[in-house]
């Protein structure tokens, strides 16, 4: 009997870590994956700011407060 219940014990250990692996892959691969979506969140914002022919944001902001006054 007792094992058995170290042989379970042992197969509990083996599974825990083999979770514990797959939470450390997962979470590196949602980490790479935001990353990801950072860069290209940060290319189109350049992409738009090279094509942009408007008036500056903070120019834009100055002229709504003026019409909300």
């Amino acid at each position: 009997m007792p094992k058995e219940l170290e042989h379970r014990l042992d197969e509990l250990i083996h599974e825990i870590k083999e979770i514990k692996k797959q939470i450390l892959i997962e979470k590196l691969v949602e980490k790479q994956s935001a990353r990801s979506r950072v860069n290209r969140w940060q290319k189109l914002g350049t992409q738009v700011s090279t094509k942009w022919r408007g008036p500056s944001a903070v120019e834009e902001i100055r002229l709504q407060r003026e019409k909300g006054s």
